[in-house]
């Protein structure tokens, strides 16, 4: 791999981002520390690998698989990941590289007008930051609860069971005689794990859950050392959290593959049914789960690629790590539906019967199937090391609209609980990375990201705490389903594209690749952004605003109605407000790139929106004293329309 640390030297070559101005340079104060760098490249592309390969790639995209017809899903899912996927995910990260910026600073040097976009990332970035890692205590309340003989979930003698407890056998062997009954797994999780209190969401969330506290405050804890001092504390926390959860993988794999029925399990998995392709909603599902597994449109992947070299390949970093999540994908659902196959199989059922979907599939199905298993316990701390350290290494990805169990049906529809796996300590990173890069003369300094990056931990956990409650659990599902949906991170492409493709200009910015990585590109990616992936990213948009939205929100309170209208506007405003402003301010150049960016060229007019943004686009970089005092001066026109 490329040794990407960098080296002190008597004369270090100037970045993109700085002067040779002995002026300037004498005015910066002296303790401001540059900006840090990977160590080497592996960092980089574990810290990547973390980011985009979570749960989701064990619960989600197996169960999609075998409700959209089986292999026959690959089909559309690799058409999406080829034409919208890998497009969007290479762009952030070049712009990141190419920038030396996070996710903010990385739209104000390429297009000031569109500094919204980041924005508007970064309140993507809060949500998740605030209710994705529930999940990982989540896991942690399991993991601890593994080391019980017999497991927990298991029986009906404990206090939290009801009349109606039964256990998988009784509840799938004898169903026609129990009358209403309740599986010891579902119970479990409801009334020992969530605590539930009520069924409909009216503004009480009862009581904390301090079991459920304490796990989020470890979690936290966890996060905050993961990234205290920078990439070079990230990087190396990914060495483990980012390879561990593949260990586990493997060896749940090679154990499902050799119980009983699981031949059966993996042929629900990929048997192909030619007839859904005919169904849109196969190709809606494979499209959101394409753009929204790989993290796109939250400024993570900016942020990440801010810390490269220069002249890092990040084109073969982006196609292998793309391979790389989707492979994943495929090979855990193996390890779902063998051992799916084999609880079937045990119990006697079908498939059908045992297949759960979002959550469900992570802390039902699967322990049930577990405690199956000889040495239930050891498989059962295995497994939830896995989901934890894809937790600390993830952040959630949207789900299916199916739950658990029907009798929380209405309060906990985790239409997105495998929506963004980016990593936990990675999405803090990318917080504290845009806020240190728009205020960098006061935080790049000693001991000043340590304060920064707890303070984010602090405030993250506290607002947290609501999502532990008694009625937390109707909390985090708006969140899911609305704050961090669909809709906005759709909407959000669609202006990136375009910034990128048509404003500051889809040929400058391949110049700009070429420079970067030695090699000019094939440009089937440049026509990507130009054309096929903003009419993807805005024909999905359009479809879920017209069919989707309205069925989702139409049963709800009012209250609730309001509550998910404001996490869906909320990051989305950030662009068109931020444009105006710019517009109000008269901001010179509003559409022109940062004077000190590498390897300026002028923009093709065929590539831009209209006039006034050709002639923002294409005014000199370098101007006189005299041209910066009189904007309207005849020289300044002439080098516009020249």
């Amino acid at each position: 791999m490329e040794d990407m640390t960098v080296h002190e030297s008597p004369n270090p070559e100037p970045t993109p981002t700085e002067t040779t101005d002995p002026e300037v340079q004498k005015e910066r104060p002296t303790s401001i520390q540059q900006r840090e760098k990977w160590a080497n490249k592996m960092e980089f592309l574990l810290s990547m690998a973390g980011e985009i390969i979570g749960l989701g790639n064990v619960w989600r995209f197996p169960y999609l698989c075998y409700k959209n017809g089986g292999g026959v899903f690959f089909i559309p899912y690799f058409v999406f990941l080829v034409f919208c996927g890998i497009p969007i995910f290479f762009l952030e990260t070049a712009l990141g590289q190419y920038t030396s910026e996070g996710g903010i600073t990385a739209w104000r040097k390429i297009c000031p007008m569109f500094e919204g976009i980041g924005f508007a990332s970064q309140v993507i970035v809060c949500y998740l930051n605030i209710y994705y890692i529930v999940v990982l205590a989540w896991g942690l309340f399991y993991f601890f609860s593994s080391f019980r003989s017999p497991l927990a979930w298991t029986t009906c003698s404990n206090e939290w069971n009801t009349f109606h407890c039964r256990s998988s056998s009784e509840l799938f062997n004898h169903s026609s005689s129990l009358g209403p009954a309740h599986s010891s797994e579902e119970e479990f999780w409801e009334h020992r794990v969530l605590r539930v209190k009520q069924d409909d969401f009216q503004g009480s969330l009862g009581k904390v859950n301090y079991d459920l506290a304490l796990c989020l405050l470890l979690a936290w804890i966890v996060c905050y050392f993961c990234i205290w001092k920078g990439v070079k504390s990230t990087g190396k926390a990914v060495y483990f959290t980012a390879t561990f959860p593949y260990l586990m993988l493997i060896i749940l794999v090679i154990r499902g593959v050799t119980l009983p029925g699981a031949a059966e399990g993996i042929k629900y998995y990929l048997f192909p049914d030619l007839s859904k392709l005919a169904n849109p909603e196969v190709w809606l599902a494979a499209g959101t789960q394409v753009f929204f597994s790989y993290a796109v449109c939250q400024g993570v992947l900016t942020a990440l690629g801010s810390y490269n070299k220069y002249n890092n390949n990040c084109y073969k970093d982006c196609v292998g790590l793309c391979l790389l999540n989707s492979s994943t994908s495929i090979f855990a659902g193996f390890a779902v539906f063998s051992v799916l196959g084999f609880m079937a199989h045990e119990l006697n059922t079908s498939i059908d019967h045992v297949v759960q979907a979002g959550v469900g599939l992570a802390f039902i199905a699967y322990p049930r199937a577990l405690a199956l298993l000889p040495a239930a316990q050891f498989w059962s701390v295995l497994f939830f090391l896995m989901v934890i350290f894809l937790g600390l290494d993830s952040q959630v990805q949207h789900g299916e609209n199916n739950v658990p169990n029907v009798r929380v049906r209405c309060l906990f529809t985790v239409r997105s609980i495998f929506f963004f796996f980016l990593p936990k300590f990675v999405c803090v990173e990318s917080l504290a990375t845009a806020i240190t890069d728009l205020f960098p003369a006061a935080l790049r300094k000693p001991g000043r990201r340590e304060v920064l990056v707890l303070l984010i931990c602090v405030i993250c956990f506290l607002l947290g705490l609501t999502l532990v409650t008694e009625g937390g659990i109707r909390l985090f599902e708006l969140i899911d389903t609305y704050g961090t949906s669909g809709n906005t991170l759709l909407f959000i492409a669609c202006f990136e594209t375009i910034a990128i493709a048509w404003v500051y200009g889809a040929d400058r910015f391949y110049d700009n690749i070429e420079d970067m990585i030695g090699y000019p590109l094939c440009p089937a990616l440049k026509y990507c952004w130009l054309f096929i992936t903003p009419i993807i990213c805005g024909g999905t948009l359009l479809y879920n605003v017209l069919f989707q939205y309205s069925e989702n929100v139409v049963h709800k309170s009012s209250s609730t109605q309001v509550l998910s209208s404001l996490l869906i506007v909320t990051p989305m405003v950030c662009i068109p407000v931020y444009m105006l402003i710019s517009l109000w301010r008269n901001r010179e150049g509003i559409a022109t790139p940062s004077s000190d960016l590498r390897q300026l060229k002028p923009c093709s007019p065929r590539l831009t929106l209209c006039g006034i943004i050709v002639l923002e686009a294409q005014k000199p970089m370098q101007r006189t004293k005299t041209e910066e005092e009189s904007p309207f001066s005849s020289g300044e026109s002439e080098g516009a329309l020249g």
